[in-house]
């Protein structure tokens, strides 16, 4: 069972690693990935980050059990944030736990994917020039069909 979470707050990597470890059983490989907000060339203030709370945990879930579906994993956590973010703050993370570090690897790989081009967030930069909502890109799409 995925273990899903869409928070305002930050949350401590380390932490949320050692929990997540101690939590799975039958594990002989742990993947994660943390995502930060960037800032290109200096520009960003700010990331502000929406959500429909409920939907959008439920569609996340979603994305998790199709993971746990297609690999043999033994855990999976996302924990992901909304509001404003400065730069160089964690947006998100994916962690996966399987008997082998492929089925790992991979469902970590779709996740973040799937993470990035499905779940329902709305990304709204805030710049000194002003603000732009960030629109989909096709190189996120592209990597959608490898799956």
């Amino acid at each position: 069972m995925a273990d899903i979470r869409v928070q305002a707050g930050p949350f401590d990597l380390g932490r949320e690693m050692d929990r997540f470890e101690a939590a799975v059983s039958g594990a002989g490989a742990v993947v994660s990935f943390t995502g930060l907000v960037r800032d290109e060339g200096g520009r960003l203030e700010a990331m502000e980050i929406e959500h429909y709370p409920g939907m959008t945990e439920r569609a996340v879930a979603a994305i998790a059990a199709e993971a746990e579906r297609r690999w043999r994993l033994a855990g999976c956590l996302v924990v992901h944030r909304h509001g404003r973010l400065g730069p160089g703050e964690r947006i998100m993370m994916v962690a996966t736990a399987a008997p082998h570090r492929a089925d790992a690897f991979a469902a970590a790989e779709f996740l973040m994917d799937y993470l990035k081009s499905r779940a329902p967030f709305w990304k709204k930069e805030h710049g000194a020039s002003g603000k732009a909502w960030v629109a989909a890109r096709d190189a996120d799409e592209d990597a959608l069909r490898r799956w």
